[in-house]
């Protein structure tokens, strides 16, 4: 008597090759896709709390600083921290590993606020019970951002360095020894269509291409800062990423994966990368600088990403005002 087998899904055949994370404030599709890690960011929690289902964290939060000495905008950063560690908690519940959450991106430009920051958020995960191994705290990929993150890896927080376009940001992230970064595929895609017209697909795709040389750059000069792939456009493009240490993916992308049993074979190969031909690129601050001024794409993204964050916080400190009200 003959054993059907299951032809595996294209996310289960991802999942043997590189560690999935799951990029979304949503609790049920974590629970669905099962992944080992999750991201957030303010525009994923501006999300999710305005859904019914997720209000009652940000309600929780609100209610807790009631008897609160605070007032004004330090009682609104407050509680905003707060959320940011419920939501960081309740995710743990579902996923075995770490949840990433990110400081305000207003503080992209300032080391020292970010390092104050960055130090709250794992004392106020740590008073919830929770240690700060299992935690990512997202910074902005500037200059202060990577100084910043340096310091906290020293005091042994490990860091997730987002809003990365570039090599030359890659390239000081693993020289400050940083625990992970986060190259944007799909905006550095969405920025090239843009400028060109044309609509990439597969390794011609030059989000694909700029982690493929952060990857490669990593495995040849034996940097150990693990590269996330972020920010996808459709599922092609997290196909020939398959081998990169880890991908965070959006639920509706996940799901897609979940659904093809088409072939999935690994892209990317540490072994492989050692016997490539990279120049290593210098990257003391002036040279940071000028050659991330001289990439328009990145300069541009990196900007861009940083406004749109910053606006999502203020979205939410409105909702924080309002509820207080």
């Amino acid at each position: 008597m003959s054993t059907a087998t299951t032809t595996p899904s294209q996310l289960d055949q991802l999942k043997k090759f590189t560690t999935v994370v799951a990029d979304t404030g949503d609790f049920e599709a974590m629970k669905q896709f099962k992944p080992q890690d999750a991201t957030t960011n303010p525009s994923l929690i501006l999300q999710a709390t305005q859904k019914a289902e997720y209000r009652p964290l940000l309600d929780q939060a609100i209610a807790e600083h009631q008897s609160s000495p605070l007032a004004g905008e330090v009682l609104v950063e407050s509680i905003l921290d707060r959320v940011l560690i419920l939501f960081g908690q309740e995710i743990l519940k579902i996923v075995p590993g770490r949840v990433s959450t990110e400081v305000d991106a207003r503080l992209s430009f300032d080391a020292e606020a970010t390092i104050a920051k960055a130090r709250k958020l794992i004392a106020d995960y740590a008073a919830a019970g929770t240690p700060k191994e299992r935690i990512l705290i997202k910074v902005a990929s500037t200059w202060e951002g990577i100084q910043a993150a340096k310091v906290l890896q020293k005091e042994g927080i490990n860091c997730n360095l987002t809003l990365l376009f570039s090599l030359v940001q890659a390239v000081a992230c693993a020289e400050g020894g940083i625990k992970l970064i986060s190259p944007f595929v799909g905006r550095i895609f969405d920025w090239y269509k843009k400028s060109t017209g044309i609509d990439y697909t597969g390794a011609e795709d030059p989000g694909v291409q700029s982690v493929v040389s952060v990857f490669n750059y990593y495995k040849k000069f034996g940097h150990t800062t693990e590269v996330m792939g972020a920010s996808f456009r459709n599922t092609s493009q997290i196909i020939e990423l398959a081998g990169c240490d880890l991908l965070t993916i959006s639920p509706g992308l996940l799901e897609k994966l979940a659904a093809s049993t088409e072939p999935l074979t690994r892209k990317l190969d540490a072994d492989a990368a050692q016997s490539l031909d990279i120049a290593r690129i210098p990257c003391d601050e002036k040279s940071f600088r000028y050659l991330l001024n001289d990439d328009a794409m990145a300069t541009e993204k990196t900007a861009e990403g940083i406004r749109a964050f910053a606006k999502d916080i203020i979205k939410l400190e409105a909702l924080v005002r309002a509820g207080l009200a």
